[in-house]
């Protein structure tokens, strides 16, 4: 019997990341508070991959309740900076303030994918990167937030690594695959081994 495969999210990223490898899914957009959530981890000194975990697998329980019968793939990604946690910016104001905070500085992306099978968690992975940013002028990075504004409205730290974003960097530890997102070969590793996906 072939296991549904649902993604719950709502990111064209990691849709799109799915798709090129040729998975065949439905994707359902899990509706969690995730700041509020991030709010009283972060109140309980949790650790940022702690938060990231979190929040992959709330957003994989939402939707798996609904779907028992399919695998429910929830991912979350978390941007750790200086013993702080930044979130997606609200406004061109803030996605320069994170950009200047960080530029010249290493941070760390962590990316975590939960899936859920009837009723309960049957894998998790967390992967992590480590980032530097260039120490890129003011003048370029307001160019670069009003020209890419509509795209990384929606990133963590206010840039996306696949497009103009990559121009920011001096140096990138860890799988690209974490960056965008998405732990994808580990996830590939396990559909595979569980006979979801041809492999």
């Amino acid at each position: 019997m072939t296991i549904p495969l649902i993604l719950a999210s709502g990111s064209q990223i990691r849709a799109q990341l799915l798709r090129n490898a040729g998975v065949a899914f439905d994707a359902q957009i899990a509706r969690v508070d995730e700041e509020s959530i991030k709010e009283s981890m972060i109140a309980e000194a949790a650790l940022p991959r702690d938060i990231a975990d979190a929040l992959a697998e709330m957003k994989a329980r939402k939707v798996a309740d609904k779907h028992p019968e399919a695998m429910v793939i929830g991912c979350d990604q978390v941007l750790a900076f200086d013993k702080s946690i930044l979130s997606k910016p609200n406004s061109l104001e803030e996605a320069a303030e994170q950009l200047r905070m960080m530029r010249g500085q290493r941070h760390m992306l962590l990316s975590a994918a939960v899936i859920y099978h009837e009723g309960k968690p049957i894998w998790r992975h967390i992967g992590q990167v480590r980032l530097r940013m260039r120490d890129v002028s003011d003048a370029y990075l307001d160019g670069y937030i009003s020209r890419n504004w509509d795209d990384i409205r929606h990133s963590v730290g206010a840039y996306q690594l696949e497009n103009e974003g990559v121009r920011l960097f001096r140096s990138i530890e860890g799988d690209y695959f974490h960056v965008l997102g998405m732990p994808l070969l580990e996830l590939l590793a396990f559909l595979t081994l569980r006979g979801v996906i041809e492999g």
